[in-house]
């Protein structure tokens, strides 16, 4: 029987603080950035740098290594040389309502320019409403109005005489005019004009007719003589208004008469205020008292004045002199590209460009853009906006009813504005896989991965330049410095972290908050520096604060509600190991697996499978089961066994192999009808040939199984198997180790299933001889020999026994 178990010294790298040429480590120079990624940091400097719009940058790697702060050092390194963007407005389009025009102004500028707007409106507000009760407006305007009215008492005079000299009166009713005949300056009545004679009747009715209708056309052209009169009177008005508007505008203009972009808007505008200029008449903000007049508030809220408001979208007046690194947190469709509000008036949603709102996008511009993918992914219409904005290089304003085609109504299409942004993209591999693999635009605009490690390798070099990037988050966060032994206690749990003796964890997050929660205890013992008994005391509590779910699990097992044995020898049935996970919180336990045989068409039942409950990667583990037991033993006759496997009282799903070596002692036991030892836990995957792979949470699982051992009471004769190629990772805890130390507790690194077998049985596995069988005595030979007898019994039988109530093999 080979020597399998595994001294003290290989269970647990430590590191030595007396080799530390330091004492805290405010004896170091701190280490900027992050630590052990620079193939990530050389890819996010290229993104940064690079000007091509394809070269937008996914960042990939574990929650907590540092990836997002990490880019941001980057972006805000790279903003500093960058130029400042220009501010963008939104002004009113004149000739459409429903497009407002985008300008880009200089820094600043945007500010500047809608103050000046509003002293503008403020500014004609009261002086068009006195220039138009002037003495020099109301006389011209009485010259018009007598003018007119001249034009239309010449024309009925006219009208009058001709009508005199037939001898027909005009009279005024209140229903309008009417006509007479008329004899010696006299009224003729009807009855009098029927007693005349027919030929001179005849002349009465022809007058009269004439009259008539030349009344008629004289009552037509008043109408047309009326809004010549208004025509006049508007040209007078505007003639007014625009001596005000002229001298406004001016003075408005006189600050951004370099800013080419501006010429057609002011000319438009002074058009616009020429002929709405009856807008201001309303107004009255010269005669007010008050300190804030009503009159200039309705220029601020009355929305008929929202023409000529300049809604500044982006200015960065005041901002760092460096381009913008933005993180959105919630990529909605709004947050990123901007949206539309609309106010309630009178019952009915209205909007125009004043209620433009930007996005995440337009403060970016000219600068950079961090984005969670995993959100932006999960926002509703978010990422197909953003990869549109890419696409044109602009940011198109647009709501989500518009987008899905909700609103059949006109709505607002604002001019869009240029982009030149950078996005970052901070997410997970997985995800970058599925978008790699299925959205065919994702590597059009995201040509560069910054790809983020889990660890780096543990050697002086690494551990130095983790001691110093210890020392630059004590510096930062004013935390106490932390002591050689501390520094050592937080490395070996970074090694803990990474489950690997020669690995630092890079899930720096992590490790920071157990430095955090030393620096409390430390603070509360009222110590100058984080010690090494401050750094284990953070994680023991950590543990304990998550451990509610593993401590009921070890008190049903000790209960015996769970059923584990820890003593004596059982034959099929052996003790597998489980991690769970639960948030941040993993930990160990045990399982009872069992095995049952009989003879049978060569088939190995997965009850967790036939149940529903086993993973497919579970259930190839139990067919390379079956092919390592066909390749294995009784070459020359057909597998006639039939088998099941089961984790007793699991019923929540079993998914991966690390429990096949179980399985197969567990059968190979039943086969063999040898008994297998309770006191020892079995963890790891095997192949067709019987070799033990490496699995993962070895730690936990040893650590689990011994808690349990522990509570019932260590004999010495306890213990756990293991992959050898798993020795590497271990890292476990120190009463782990002393108990094996003190030899209560062992701990056994196999390579092939065979050296699992001789430990968990006492009895030696066996080897072929030149004649091909299997040494007297050996488990391998019980097996073998029980298979033969399988084999032949079903021959017997005719070659079909399958065992009763058996499941179909179909299903």
């Amino acid at each position: 029987m080979s020597d399998t178990a595994l001294s003290p010294d290989e269970l647990r790298r430590v590191c030595d603080p007396t080799e530390f040429e330091f004492a805290t480590t405010a004896d170091l120079e701190p280490l900027e950035g992050p630590l052990g990624q620079g193939r990530g940091m050389e890819a996010i400097r290229l993104s940064a740098q690079m000007k091509h719009r394809r070269f937008n940058l996914y960042v990939q790697g574990p929650r907590g290594s540092g990836r997002k702060s990490a880019v941001l050092r980057v972006l805000e390194e790279e903003a500093a040389s960058r130029p400042i963007p220009k501010d963008w407005v939104y002004v009113q389009n004149f000739e459409d309502a429903d497009q407002p025009n985008a300008i880009c102004l200089p820094r600043g500028q945007g500010v500047r320019l809608r103050n000046a707007m509003a002293r503008l409106l403020e500014e004609l507000a009261n002086h068009i409403p006195a220039l138009l009760v002037s003495e020099d407006y109301q006389n011209k305007r009485m010259a018009l109005e007598q003018d007119y009215n001249a034009r239309r008492e010449e024309a009925f005079d006219a009208l009058r005489q001709k009508a005199e000299a037939r001898n027909v009166a005009i009279l005024s009713t209140p229903m309008g005019f009417s006509l007479a005949a008329k004899r010696d300056d006299e009224i003729v009545k009807p009855e009098v004009i029927e007693k005349l004679p027919e030929e001179e009747r005849i002349q009465i009715r022809d007058a009269v007719a004439e009259i008539q209708s030349e009344l008629e056309d004289f009552l037509l052209d008043q109408p047309e003589l009326e809004r010549e009169q208004r025509d006049a009177l508007t040209r007078l008005n505007a003639e007014m208004a625009r001596i005000a508007v002229d001298a406004a505008v001016d003075r408005a203009c006189r600050g951004f008469v370099e800013i080419d972009e501006l010429g057609p808007y002011f000319t438009a505008l002074r058009d616009d205020l020429v002929a709405h200029a009856d807008l201001f008449l309303s107004l009255d903000l010269g005669r007010s008292k008050a300190p804030f007049p009503a009159g200039l508030a309705a220029l601020r809220e009355d929305p008929q004045f929202h023409r000529y408001h300049v809604n500044v979208v982006v200015t960065h007046e005041g901002d760092a002199d460096r381009a913008p690194v933005v993180e959105e947190s919630l990529p909605t469709l709004a947050n990123l590209t901007g949206q539309i509000d609309y106010m309630a008036m009178q019952g009915v949603l209205v909007t125009d460009f004043t209620q433009i709102k930007p996005g995440a996008l337009h403060r970016a511009n000219g600068g950079f853009l961090v984005l969670d993918a995993r959100r932006v992914l999960a926002e509703p219409l978010a990422w197909d906006a953003l990869k549109r904005c890419l696409e044109t290089e602009a940011v198109h304003v647009i709501t989500p009813g518009e987008r899905l085609g909700l609103i059949s109504t006109t709505t607002m299409k604002p001019e869009p504005i240029p982009l030149d942004v950078r996005v970052v993209l901070v997410g997970d591999r997985m995800l970058h896989m599925l978008l790699a693999e299925y959205d065919p635009d994702f590597d059009k605009f995201f040509r560069v991965t910054a790809d983020f490690g889990p660890d780096m390798v543990r050697d002086a070099d690494s551990i130095a330049l983790f001691a110093r990037r210890l020392a630059a988050l004590v510096e930062e966060e004013a935390l106490r410095p932390v002591t050689a032994d501390g520094v050592a206690a937080l490395i070996d749990a970074a090694s803990r972290a990474s489950a690997d003796q020669e690995k630092l964890s890079l899930r720096i997050e992590t490790l920071w908050d157990i430095l955090r929660e030393g620096n409390h205890y430390a603070r509360q013992e009222g110590a100058e520096a984080i010690s090494a008994k401050h750094v284990n005391g953070a994680i023991t509590a950590a543990e304990e604060r998550r451990g509610l779910i593993r401590d009921r699990m070890r008190e049903m097992i000790a209960r015996e509600q769970i059923l584990i044995s820890t003593r004596g020898s059982e034959i099929g049935q052996i003790n597998g190991l489980t991690v769970s996970a639960l948030g941040e919180e993993s930990f160990g336990a045990p399982v009872r697996i069992t095995a049952r045989v009989r003879v049978g068409s060569g088939r190995v039942v997965d009850i967790e499978r036939e149940a529903k409950l086993g993973g497919p990667i579970h259930s190839k583990a139990v067919l390379i089961l079956s092919g390592y037991l066909a390749a294995r033993y009784v070459p020359d006759a057909p597998l006639s066994l039939w088998a099941s496997l089961v984790f007793e009282q699991s019923y929540g799903g079993v998914e991966g192999d690390s429990a096949s070596l179980a399985e197969l002692c567990a059968l190979m036991s039943a086969l063999a009808e040898v008994p297998i030892s309770q006191s020892f836990a079995v963890t790891g995957s095997v192949n067709q040939m019987g070799d033990v792979q490496p699995i993962g949470g070895v730690n936990e699982k040893i650590e689990g199984f011994f808690e349990v051992c522990r509570t019932e009471g260590l004999t010495g004769r306890q213990g756990v198997l293991i992959p050898r190629s798993n020795v590497e990772n271990l890292m476990l805890k120190p009463e782990v180790v002393e108990a094996v130390r003190a030899g209560q507790f062992q701990i056994h690194a196999v390579s092939h299933v065979d050296e699992a077998i001789e430990q968990l049985t006492g009895l030696p596995a066996g080897l072929r001889d030149l004649h091909g069988a299997f040494e007297d005595g050996s488990v391998n030979a019980n097996i073998e020999v029980k298979l033969l007898d399988f084999a032949q019994t079903r021959a017997a039988m005719g070659g079909s026994y399958e065992a009763p109530n058996s499941p179909d093999p179909e299903d």
